[in-house]
């Protein structure tokens, strides 16, 4: 039987993520045969893809792809029980071939890409190849595809996160490459949900502005219980542009001008003052639009713009169509 040394067990640990014994007993197993341990490794893991089918995946690597053309692009996680596992370098060249598979052969979805072939195996059974060696359950547990005039991808935090986007770029081309990359690292760490607050269901955005209220009520007793010293918080009426109807916005600027006026603020630069108020009201009951809301959110490079508004100031015609993010660990 040939000698196995220490190295080529931790070699072969390192590429599978195999347990450190069995990675000892495949080298016995293959006489030391790198090749015939790997084999071993499989086969012995044969019964692991039954059995680990219903345990949780929820470390992995993210692939953010763009094709040469730059109006298709596609955002995939493939998934692992580990990080340990999610570091090996089996799973890390079998998450690139699968991710340049679907760039070139585009599915629609991750039915369809599980489908498609690598060699002699569909993907599905690479996938499960895999999770024979490692003893984890490697899935794909998110797959898009975005397609537009222009595409844009980002990957963030050692490949846990990433983003896929389509914009028009308001004829300004080159630079446009440049600002929507900084769009895709704002989505990318300020996680939005939805483009627009008229995404929102109503019965959603009703309880969400009661748990908002109850929630600003608790911190501010317990600022006052606790003696903290903070300034207490501004309980808002609302959570969502959604509910600032034409009505609500007339009533807030009715209010803002009987407080003008008792506190003896002249008539005449009242109109100075009242702009500057409304914006403030619509900031405070808008709460649930800038947790949620790409457009609404306060862009991470200039958070004296909202997204929106510096997607307008970058150029004429340049417009957010389609956003996808999606995170591992």
């Amino acid at each position: 039987m040939a000698a196995i040394s220490a190295k080529d067990v931790s070699a072969l640990r390192k590429q599978t993520g195999a347990g450190m014994m069995d990675c000892k007993k495949a080298l016995n197993e293959s006489n030391g045969d790198y090749d015939g341990a790997l084999d071993w490794l499989r086969k012995k893991g044969q019964k692991v893809v039954a059995k680990r089918a219903g345990k949780d995946a929820t470390e992995g690597v993210v692939v953010a792809l763009t094709s040469d053309s730059g109006d298709k692009g596609i955002l995939m996680s493939v998934s692992c029980e580990t990080d340990f596992a999610a570091k090996n370098e089996m799973f890390l060249a079998a998450v690139k071939e699968v991710g340049d598979l679907a760039l070139a052969e585009m599915p629609a979805n991750a039915d369809e890409l599980l489908a498609l072939k690598i060699g002699e195996e569909t993907v599905a059974e690479k996938l499960n190849g895999i999770t024979a060696v490692t003893g984890e359950k490697i899935e794909v547990s998110n797959y898009f595809v975005v397609a537009g005039e222009n595409i844009s991808s980002y990957i963030h935090a050692g490949s846990k996160i990433g983003v896929v986007l389509s914009y028009k770029d308001g004829g300004k081309k080159e630079e446009a490459v440049k600002f929507f990359r900084s769009v895709a690292m704002h989505i990318a760490a300020m996680n939005p949900s939805i483009m627009t607050p008229e995404e929102f269901d109503a019965d959603f955005v009703a309880k969400e502005t009661e748990a908002l209220q109850a929630q600003i009520k608790a911190e501010n007793e317990l600022n006052e219980a606790e003696n903290l010293g903070k300034p207490m918080k501004n309980v808002p009426q609302y959570a969502s542009k959604r509910q600032l109807t034409a009505e609500v916005m007339a009533a807030a600027e009715e209010a803002i001008k009987a407080e003008l006026k008792a506190e003896g603020k002249p008539e005449k630069i009242w109109d100075k003052i009242v702009p500057g108020k409304l914006e403030r009201f619509v900031a405070d009951n808008t709460l649930l639009d800038q947790e949620r809301c790409l457009l609404s959110q306060f862009f991470a490079l200039d958070d004296t713009k909202t997204v929106a508004q510096a997607i307008a100031g970058f150029a004429e015609g340049a417009e957010l169509i389609e956003f996808k993010r999606v995170a591992v660990g």
